[in-house]
């Protein structure tokens, strides 16, 4: 049994297959925090591993103990202003103008398996024994509210799902002003603190620093996305912790919207890790009898490095996150015609490029922007989605029943959120954007964003939409979101309910994603918001795979997908080879270079096979070749970081991925600057089987595992070793295989 209750010491003890998770109820009726690390051995109390300091200067909590102060005890899910002086997990806003609450402990039940959300993205189990469930009540007799606190125990996977919801089961009216999906107090400070950021095109950089008193935090204030600024994850790892070895705890939210994860560190060197919906701009009016669901975080710890937390969360994400018939199933190698042709495209155009890549191995081709009302530059057309007959004169499922003729799939893009000025819709609708009244609105990429707050636009959308997938044999869906929300408002909300619109905006577009996988399951659909802005749990739950950055070179990608992989798998990275110079940095590098960085993530190309050599196309045949060879491994394999672009003079960039049974592996080393007469270098592996014997191709000798893992490949005795010592945008890809 994963949880465990105390009855005697109302104890709570939550055990994975590493790890520990204990909790208590304090005398107060409140929840305290025991402890959160690596697995330890049930007893009947651990009471012992609870200590309280003793500090009589401060407030507290009984009249006849001046030592019980919440300012100074770890606490599960605190509240403010009853001598805790710490930021809370929630605060609630009475009629009476009271923000001070007294939630204690009111029951719980324990059960196998996990509840889905309301409306909102989460992980799940598909059978009940791969998951417990903790539900603790809390309850505030004075407001007759609820706050049910949710613990899901994936017991192999080793994580922890949490999850809040709120009721209002008394008469007034209650408003959250604060909302977090979890918070969890350290015994210490000691850590350091490692997120994901960036911008447009440099998506999820690894920033690492170390905790400091005060509070530190990353959030997101976009509204339509989680954004390309900071990645709603954060990680404390102990100092000398790498991506091999130490202690790291993982948090990241399935969330789409804005967000707020940080970390303060008190007086006493506790450090309080808060993670949810960003209080900022927001506020939920809870009438009587109505309830509000926070997303969910996904804790996860480990022993084993940097590495062990991905791998943790790269197999709960891509087994019990994402879903679907695409969830398991092997994604089609496809072409884009987007950086081939921009606008400028017709039927006969699309057939001749899909012709020609048929002939390449490539299994799926995609038509993007463009297709649809007088779409022929960024300034016009979205939300009316009806085929542009001038270019497409048979429509799309006449050029889509042309496309699976040849012996490819079909798929197109989409950009259902937004709406152009310049468009039938928004003459027919204006008041259908997010706006102020009398306000004048911003736009961003001559867009502004359809008010998903509202049912009847997600409606309008979603039949829009089924005119298309339900007339045509589309099997793919890239859908794409251009636009951060400004002068957030929604002529549908009254006055105290304008501070829910982003919130609403999220559910929004949760719905409609919900309803298109439902009714069209078979359908692949791929997220993109810019490039990588929504990449992030709560778009993984619908499609399985996310076009990662609008940066495309090979080089640039180095660090991207690095970071990506700190909390998601290969499998949801979408990753391209495109054309040179490169259409974002100009950079010429080899088109071995470029698909070496795309193999490690669901392969595709982006450019005019029709204007390429004979040779290159020569090149494109093995590459495809190759990666249909493998791409089980890459889509399912064990994901290991070995050298940083992050660290160091990031002049080297390696990893491996590593199948199940271990006895196949591909590892890459990327090489950005080459050096005159450089030392020599050697490449260790992780992963493998310290006992098996594998071949390399292309090397005619066999090593051992173990050897591999501590000796490495020496370069010097590798073919192509001089190139990647004395040229600029090197690679060299190692393809392992058990040798009996």
């Amino acid at each position: 049994m994963p949880i465990f209750f105390n009855k005697k010491t109302r104890e709570f003890h939550l055990q994975a297959k590493n790890v520990s998770y204990i909790f208590t109820v304090l005398e107060n009726n409140q929840l305290g925090h025991i402890y959160y690390g690596r697995k330890l051995t049930h007893r009947k109390s651990f009471s012992h591993l609870y200590t309280i300091q003793k500090k009589t200067y401060t407030a507290a909590v009984f009249d006849d103990d001046l030592t019980f102060s919440l300012d100074t005890i770890k606490q599960e899910f605190p509240s403010y202003g009853t001598t805790d002086f710490r930021e809370p997990a929630f605060q609630i806003l009475q009629e009476n103008g009271s923000r001070i609450t007294q939630f204690q402990y009111n029951g719980h039940r324990i059960f196998p398996g996990k509840i889905k959300l309301d409306g909102l993205p989460a992980t799940y189990a598909e059978q009940e024994r791969e998951a417990t469930t903790l539900e603790i009540s809390l309850h505030d007799h004075l407001m007759d509210a609820e706050i049910i606190l949710q613990y899901t125990v994936f017991e192999q996977f080793n994580a922890i799902a949490r999850n809040a919801k709120y009721i209002n089961h008394g008469k007034e009216n209650l408003i959250l002003t604060r909302a977090m999906s979890a918070s969890v107090d350290f015994f210490d400070a000691d850590f350091e603190m490692i997120h994901l950021s960036g911008s447009w095109g440099r998506e999820r950089y690894v920033i690492t620093r170390k905790l400091a008193p005060g509070i530190q935090s990353i959030s997101s204030t976009r509204g339509t996305a989680s954004g390309t600024g900071h990645n709603p994850f954060l990680a404390l790892k102990r100092p000398g912790t790498n991506e091999h070895q130490g202690e790291v705890y993982g948090f990241s939210l399935v969330y789409s919207g804005n967000f707020l994860a940080q970390v303060e560190v008190d007086p006493y060197d506790v450090a309080r890790v808060s993670i949810g919906i960003n209080p900022f701009d927001f506020q939920w009016l809870l009438e009587s009898k109505q309830s509000f669901q926070t997303p969910e975080v996904v804790f996860v710890y480990s022993d084993q490095g940097m590495n062990g937390m991905s791998q943790v969360y790269h197999s709960l994400y891509r087994t019990r996150l994402a879903k679907g018939i695409w969830r398991d199933k092997e994604r089609p190698v496809l072409i884009n015609n987007w950086e081939a042709t921009y606008f400028n495209f017709n039927e006969e155009k699309i057939i001749e490029i899909a012709r020609v890549s048929k002939e390449l191995g490539i299994e799926l081709f995609v038509l993007d922007d463009g297709w649809f009302g007088q779409r022929n530059n960024a300034k016009t057309s979205l939300g009316d989605w009806v085929v542009n007959k001038q270019k497409l004169p048979n429509g799309i499922a006449g050029l889509a029943k042309k496309i699976n003729q040849l012996g490819l799939y079909f798929g197109l893009w989409f950009e259902p959120e937004m709406v152009s000025k310049n468009s039938l819709l928004y003459k027919k609708h204006p008041d259908w954007i997010i706006q102020v009244p009398n306000r004048k609105p911003s736009q961003g990429r001559n867009q502004y964003v359809l008010d998903f707050s509202r049912k009847e636009v997600v409606d309008y959308i979603y039949y829009s939409m089924v005119k298309i997938l339900g007339t045509a044999p589309i099997s793919y869906i890239k859908w794409d979101m251009n636009r951060y929300m400004t002068e957030i408002g929604s002529v549908n909300l009254p006055a105290n309910r304008q501070r829910e619109v982003a919130h609403r905006y999220i559910l929004g577009v949760y719905n409609l994603y919900e309803r298109l996988t439902s009714e069209f399951p078979d359908i692949l659909f791929e997220s993109c918001a810019g490039g990588g802005a929504r990449f992030d749990p709560g778009m993984l739950y619908y499609a399985p795979q996310t076009w990662t950055s609008d940066t495309t070179d090979a080089i640039e990608r180095l660090k991207i997908q690095y970071g990506t992989s700190m909390v998601y798998p290969l499998s949801s990275m979408s990753a391209h080879v495109t054309a040179v110079p490169n259409h974002q940095v100009g950079r010429i590098t080899s088109m071995e270079t470029r698909a070496n960085a795309a193999y490690f993530g669901i392969f595709g190309y982006e450019l005019d096979v029709t204007k390429m050599s004979l040779e290159e196309k020569e090149k494109i045949k093995k590459q495809i070749a190759f990666y249909k060879e493998n791409r089980g491994l890459f889509q399912k394999g064990t994901f290991f970081r070995l050298q940083s672009p992050f660290e160091k003079d990031g002049n080297v960039t390696s990893w491996i991925v590593v199948s199940e049974d271990q006895k196949e592996a591909a590892a890459c080393r990327y090489q950005i600057l080459g050096k005159p007469n450089a030392r020599y270098e050697r490449l260790v592996l992780k992963g493998l089987r310290k006992d098996y014997k594998y071949k390399i191709e292309g090397i005619p000798c066999f090593f051992y595992g173990d050897e591999l893992m501590n000796a490495g490949i020496y370069l010097d005795n590798v073919v192509l070793a001089g190139k990647l010592q004395y040229c600029d945008f090197t690679s060299q890809i190692f393809k392992l295989s058990y040798f009996e």
